[in-house]
């Protein structure tokens, strides 16, 4: 890092963490279009509303797909990820749902919950099953159409 220092090497030092910075998988907030699209106003505006559109109709798809048969969540995080690419707000609310992905996933795998879990899923099966079997024992199966009149 360059402290004021005149010294050809601090140079060399201060560039070399900032090509390391590059490459981390965490980014700064702010947009992400090309520099000449950010060099014109009209054109990173054009761009923004471009970006803003098309991840608008991925989030809708998304919500369209939650009642019906498809990946939802996953299509809505998707238009999320898209709005990131140029909205800060958008990579706030991505990094936000990330960081509670990757804590859940971290509680989920603790033992004492996983025990927890299997003893719950054990109570429940039971549970049913005694239901069934008393509803089998009072009624007995009866099929919904009548075999006898074939």
């Amino acid at each position: 890092m360059n402290t004021g220092s005149d010294e050809r090497g601090e140079g060399a030092v201060a560039s070399s963490e900032a090509k390391a910075g590059a490459d981390r998988p965490e980014q700064g907030l702010g947009s992400r279009a090309p520099e000449f699209i950010k060099a014109r106003r009209a054109l990173h505006l054009s761009w923004q509303v471009g970006v803003f559109v098309v991840g608008l109709a991925v989030v809708v798809a998304g919500i369209v797909m939650l009642p019906l048969p498809g990946p939802g969540w996953v299509v809505i995080f998707a238009g999320m990820a898209i709005w990131a690419t140029e909205f800060v707000w958008a990579q706030l609310v991505l990094r936000w749902t990330k960081r509670k992905v990757t804590e859940a996933a971290q509680r989920a795998l603790d033992p004492r919950v996983r025990r927890r879990n299997i003893t719950l899923t054990v109570i429940g099966l039971a549970v049913v099953g005694t239901l069934a079997g008393i509803y089998l024992w009072k009624f007995g199966i009866v099929m919904p159409w009548k075999i006898k009149d074939q």
